[in-house]
């Protein structure tokens, strides 16, 4: 299936004698494969390791920010490059990331950026976003040496803050962008609106507007519901909501989620997937609809979504017996 801005779920199957992703790398010349790692984590400086090791060794480039390659045993083969921003990947046709939710989600800044699609490889907890843990290293050489993977685009959050009626502030989010009171012992009062029509008021601790795949992140420590990826869908969480009615809302992809923060309270603070923060003034109006733009993802096998539930939060499964079979 061909990918489509802003579709979420869609496939592109890669295989040995094509392109396996964006950036012109893949097609002409020598291909290159950008690393970005948490250096600051002796598991991510092994492990780093071995992978520019095997993919230099199978002939790929490497290209590694001049700042972390100061933490790193790189061959003398690593291209270094300096600045810090999306274009550094110009020519590459896969990310590696590897990290824990932080590290990757730094990554989904370039990935989206650029286009180039990304590989995370999970060096921290749960790692939802990650397609291999650090057992897999070796497998994952393999994979992108043979371009056995494929690409798969998630949702994005385009976000858009009104101040007075002019737009103040934009930015993006793969899985939340959530509004948030800044005193402890003062509630935020909002009002919620979707699709242009009032839905309630009421004071919390703020709100969560996610994606599918962000229903598994923040918006699911607020009491969401867990979302399927291919299901197209955007959330809204309030978190410690004083209200009768106060429940997760699952909309259309299609629809505008508002929060309006109540002249007469405390200002708030809006941030983007964890990584940016805004201050929100009283009066302020943060719209949130699906992204023009996803953020592609590498995957290296067809395991389902339930199974990586249940594999990532230690699910009980005993018990079990599957569907009954028919002759």
């Amino acid at each position: 299936m061909t990918d489509s801005a802003g579709s979420n779920g869609g496939t592109e199957p890669t295989g040995a004698g094509g392109p396996a992703g964006a950036g012109g790398g893949a097609g002409e010349g020598r291909r290159t494969v950008f690393l970005l790692a948490h250096t600051g984590r002796q598991a991510a400086i092994r492990s780093a390791e071995l992978v520019v090791r095997g993919l230099v060794k199978s002939g790929l480039g490497v290209r590694v920010l001049e700042d972390e390659a100061r933490d790193l045993p790189l061959p003398p083969e690593a291209e270094l490059v300096a600045e810090c921003t999306p274009e550094v990947l110009d020519g590459c046709e896969l990310l590696i990331v590897l990290g824990g939710d932080g590290t990757l989600l730094r990554g989904a800044e370039f990935a989206r950026g650029s286009g180039v699609p990304m590989l995370g490889v999970n060096l921290g907890h749960v790692g939802f976003l990650a397609e291999a843990e650090r057992d897999d290293l070796d497998r994952v050489v393999d994979r992108v040496v043979t371009r056995a993977y494929e690409v798969e685009d998630r949702m994005t959050l385009d976000v858009m803050v009104r101040s007075n009626g002019d737009v103040v502030h934009r930015d993006w989010a793969l899985n939340e962008a959530a509004v948030q009171k800044v005193s402890p012992e003062r509630m935020l009062e909002v009002v919620l609106e979707i699709d242009g029509r009032p839905v309630s008021a009421f004071g919390c601790d703020g709100i969560v507007c996610a994606t599918p795949t962000g229903s598994t992140a923040y918006a699911f420590s607020a009491g969401g519901p867990v979302v399927w990826p291919e299901v197209e869908a955007l959330l809204m969480v309030p978190i410690s909501a004083h209200a009768l009615f106060a429940k997760p809302l699952v909309t259309s992809p299609d629809s505008v989620l508002a929060v309006e923060v109540q002249p007469g309270t405390l200002h708030g603070v809006l941030w983007c997937d964890g990584r940016r923060m805004l201050e929100l003034p009283a009066g302020a109006r943060v719209e949130v609809r699906r992204g023009a733009v996803p953020v592609r993802l590498a995957r290296l096998h067809h395991a389902s979504f339930t199974d990586r539930l249940v594999a990532k939060f230690a699910l009980p499964v005993s018990g079990w017996r599957g569907a009954p079979h028919q002759d």
